[in-house]
């Protein structure tokens, strides 16, 4: 359904394959596939704002305007969902929950463990707080230097993959990152997300095949 077929199409898989960063069941495609649950959601700047509460000293709002003039990464990743499809690197901008924590912005009590991402329509994906705290972890605004379209999770969603060369970093699959992010809840104790609730494994390491639970 999402490979192209053809010889470039084997040629590259056999490549990244021989580099070691084609994890165990998946496949290549030169596509961004687009999946999710439930209907895209419209997006109004002037009401729009990420929150993040919880374990932390303050809780922080951030407007649309604000959120933009926060700190900004770009990185290079490769993306692997838990339906067998692999992109690789692929240019990501946003904002890195790492950055914010080591300017101050975030103020995170000693006492927080998990981070539960909140999206529209009371979407929710869990994280290990030291993962969402690691570089391949971002809130993202931007995909190949430009904006992302809504069925990719305009304005705003959570993207972590793998950085190759960077091994010590745990690597879920992509939908540990909610598309159309409004939150981050930083917390004592794990909660389940939406699909995690679903059967979907609770880690997702994507070298250990972690797909269900």
């Amino acid at each position: 359904m999402f490979m192209i077929e053809g010889p470039d199409r084997r040629k590259e898989e056999d490549r990244i394959r021989k580099e070691g960063r084609l994890p165990p069941g998946q496949a290549l495609t030169l596509k961004f596939p687009v999946l999710h649950y439930g209907p895209v959601p419209t997006f109004n700047p002037a009401t729009w704002d990420l929150r993040v509460w919880g374990e932390v000293e303050e809780d922080q709002r951030w407007t649309w305007d604000q959120f933009n003039e926060l700190p900004r990464t770009k990185m290079v990743m490769d993306l692997h969902c838990v339906t067998k499809w692999s992109k690789f690197d692929t240019l990501w901008e946003g904002v890195s929950v790492k950055t914010l924590v080591d300017h101050g912005l975030i103020k995170i009590k000693p006492s927080a463990k998990y981070v539960l991402q909140h999206a529209e329509y009371g979407f929710t994906v869990n994280l290990p707080i030291e993962v969402v705290l690691q570089e391949n972890f971002l809130l993202a605004t931007h995909y190949d230097n430009k904006p992302l379209d809504a069925d990719h999770g305009f304005p705003l969603r959570g993207v972590v993959g793998y950085i190759p060369g960077k091994e010590d970093l745990e690597t879920p699959y992509l939908w540990k990152g909610a598309k159309w992010l409004r939150g981050l809840e930083f917390m004592r104790a794990d909660r389940r997300g939406f699909w995690e609730q679903a059967g979907y494994h609770n880690r997702a390491d994507v070298w250990k095949e972690e797909r269900y639970s």
